[in-house]
């Protein structure tokens, strides 16, 4: 029998890789994956990880060639790696139901998001900005996957001391700030954010972050309307039929 080679295909991530150290192979801006197998569509069947939320991503590991830290990628460049597996996978034409109707978009066609590389400092994960109702200058950076890990995990940890917990935005905020007025402790930044940043300050930082955040155009305009709304996206990307029984064979 000839020897087999796995296809492969080169995909470019929305950061450019401007956000990871030179020494870091994601630095390149771009990543080798491979088609995805049958043997790949037991890790999206497999329910240990399926009940843990973990499925997509054991998934983009698998599908992975080059030799990356999965724990370094932000999660815009995971959002890229995500679409590139389903169009290896599956092809392009995603259908969905969105308000009780069908609709079908063209992964293919999907781009990033435009970024302004201006405000990138090479090799470095942090951007400054100042806070507009209280002056407070701040610095942050773009969450990784291991950053989404600790805060899942710290979220866990609240709900079992206190189970009505939702503390989601604080915590998250509690991770992306970086410092403030200089001062990088993190029981300074914990506190500021749990008693001084005003509720103002804090949309203006998340709606700047939205801005500044390398990621993919995950959005379509439904029929009639003149608004995008996000491309509903979980197990079901790959497999419509998942929520009704096993995929199709």
């Amino acid at each position: 029998m000839a020897e087999l080679k796995l296809p492969t295909e080169t995909v470019e991530l929305p950061s450019k890789g401007l956000l990871y150290p030179e020494d870091n192979i994601l630095s390149s801006g771009k990543i080798e994956m491979s088609y995805m197998t049958a043997k790949h569509e037991d890790i999206l069947t497999n329910q240990s990880y399926i009940q843990k939320g973990v499925v997509l991503d054991k998934l983009m590991q698998a599908l992975i060639v080059s030799p990356v830290n999965y724990d370094d990628l932000i999660v815009g460049d995971k959002n890229a790696i995500m679409v590139a597996a389903r169009i290896l996978g599956y092809g392009g034409n995603y259908t969905f139901t969105y308000n009780g109707e069908e609709h079908t978009v063209d992964l293919t066609q999907i781009e990033n998001k435009p970024l302004d590389e201006s405000l990138f400092t090479k090799g470095v994960n942090e951007f400054s900005y100042t806070l507009p109702t209280t002056n407070t200058s701040i610095t942050f950076k773009i969450l990784s996957h291991k950053d989404e890990r600790d805060i899942e995990r710290e979220l866990e940890g609240l709900k079992k001391i206190n189970k009505e917990a939702t503390p989601e935005l604080t915590t998250r905020l509690k991770y992306i700030i970086t410092s403030v007025d200089g001062d990088r402790e993190k029981k300074t930044i914990r506190e500021f954010v749990d008693n001084y940043l005003l509720a103002r300050d804090s949309r203006a930082l998340r709606d700047y972050i939205r801005k500044v955040q390398p990621d993919v155009d995950l959005t379509f305009f439904p029929n009639g309307s003149n608004s995008r709304v996000n491309i509903p996206v979980g197990i079901e990307f790959f497999w419509p039929e998942f929520g009704d029984s096993t995929p199709n064979t």
